[in-house]
């Protein structure tokens, strides 16, 4: 998840070595002899969601074949790095994934292409109202959103039924997930789950459930040090106890689930986001399950279908038509679907998602089956954060370490954290 971020990915060094010589090879939008339009399409993810993408692209150029669609991908946090570098030259991809943190940047950075302008080759009915106007800055689109995601606490499941803790339920609140890791710690001897204190995705996910919200909709913080203070006071007390992780573990958080306390073994449960989640696999062998995010104490819940990630076309590409045709083939065809599953999330086309639930299987059936689960339980979600988010995202993480190495005090860090964040956002 983006903050420990859910979004990271470990590529294979062959296939990263590739992807360079990949988007080494012309400019954006080029056309190449024979008349073939050729487009720049870039990602973050693993080898799994690359091999599934280029099967995907495979069957988008057989049925447009007067395009060629070079691709490119990256573990999160390089891809983030190179995209910013990219739109810095002028020389953004002609399609490229976006994660919700970006929305802003970009678009008021003038990277971006005006959708509304490709309407007849991008269909959006089906997508439900409220994701669509995620991917939308002061009335114009600027993105698609390609999957749907939400927050979770993955759990190894053979080690939490050893323990004799009853499993997690449908629902629960901040203090019974507190209760549920300090047995855990108890039974196991090691820390029930990765320090929560560190995420401000899980921030968010309390903040809701107490009726708040990270960002005001004119992109002021929407609450306060005291809130912040209440939420570092709960996460610290548990750390000093041994019943979530210790700063030494989560100050190696590195957007890859195996640098988490649970993917090395030395935890039984971690929050992340649903489709990242099936890296834990590999290293979880006897399997993972999925339980929904604690709510607030009077049962208000915090966390919320989130657009897993976006699909944005370059505001200087060459060939908005056809990128506009990638997007919509990316969204709205149901065999691109199939071949894509949940690695993206659940696809946000209502028809075509009903249509592929029940052919899931594995770990894509176990995310499709998580969120059919929260179905109608959920609020709507929250506009996309301001610009200044992907920035403060850092200097949060950066704040709560000085709490976990006990440098400073909840009620500080956090006072330090608003008086920043406040500068970071100021217009």
């Amino acid at each position: 998840m983006p903050g420990h971020r859910t979004t990271g990915f470990c590529a294979s060094a062959a296939a990263l070595v590739l992807c360079a010589m990949l988007a080494g090879c012309g400019g954006s939008g080029e056309s190449v002899g024979g008349g073939k339009v050729v487009l720049r399409y870039t990602w973050w993810g693993n080898p799994d969601r690359a091999e599934r993408t280029e099967q995907a692209v495979a069957l988008f150029e057989k049925q447009h074949p007067n395009v060629r669609v070079q691709t490119s991908f990256s573990a999160y946090e390089a891809y983030k790095q190179k995209l910013a570098t990219q739109a810095a030259g002028g020389d953004a991809p002609d399609v490229m994934q976006l994660d919700y943190r970006q929305i802003d940047q970009y678009a008021s950075g003038g990277v971006l292409l005006d959708l509304a302008e490709q309407k007849a080759d991008l269909r959006t009915g089906e997508i439900d109202a409220g994701l669509l106007a995620t991917g939308r800055l002061h009335g114009t689109q600027y993105a698609i959103p390609q999957g749907r995601g939400t927050e979770t606490v993955v759990y190894d499941v053979k080690a939490w039924k050893s323990s004799g803790v009853p499993l997690p339920g449908k629902d629960w609140t901040w203090s019974e997930w507190a209760d549920a890791m300090r047995a855990l710690a108890k039974k196991t001897g090691k820390p029930g789950a990765t320090d929560p204190g560190q995420s401000e995705d899980c921030f968010e996910v309390w903040l809701r459930g107490q009726g708040k919200s990270l960002y005001t909709k004119d992109g002021g913080l929407g609450f306060t040090a005291d809130d912040l203070t209440r939420w570092w006071t709960f996460t610290d007390e548990l750390r000093r106890a041994g019943v979530v992780s210790p700063a030494e573990q989560t100050t190696q958080l590195d957007g890859s689930v195996e640098n988490t306390p649970l993917g090395r073994g030395e935890a039984l449960a971690d929050a992340n986001w649903d489709a990242p989640s099936s890296g834990y696999l590999a290293l979880i062998p006897s399997g993972v399950a999925l339980a929904p995010m604690p709510s607030g104490e009077d049962g208000t819940p915090g966390q919320y279908f989130k657009p897993s990630m976006f699909l944005g076309v370059g505001a200087n590409t060459g060939h908005p038509k056809e990128a506009a045709q990638l997007l919509d083939f990316l969204i709205n065809d149901e065999q691109a679907a199939k071949i894509l599953g949940a690695t993206r999330g659940i696809p946000v086309n209502e028809s075509i998602r009903a249509a592929i639930a029940p052919q899931l299987k594995d770990f894509d059936r176990t995310i499709a089956d998580y969120q059919a689960s929260l179905e109608g339980s959920l609020k709507a979600p929250p506009q996309a954060p301001p610009s200044g988010d992907n920035a403060l995202q850092a200097t949060f993480q950066r704040d709560y370490d000085q709490v976990s190495y006990e440098r400073m005090s909840p009620r500080e860090a956090a006072e330090n954290y608003v008086t920043e964040a406040r500068a970071e956002l100021r217009p």
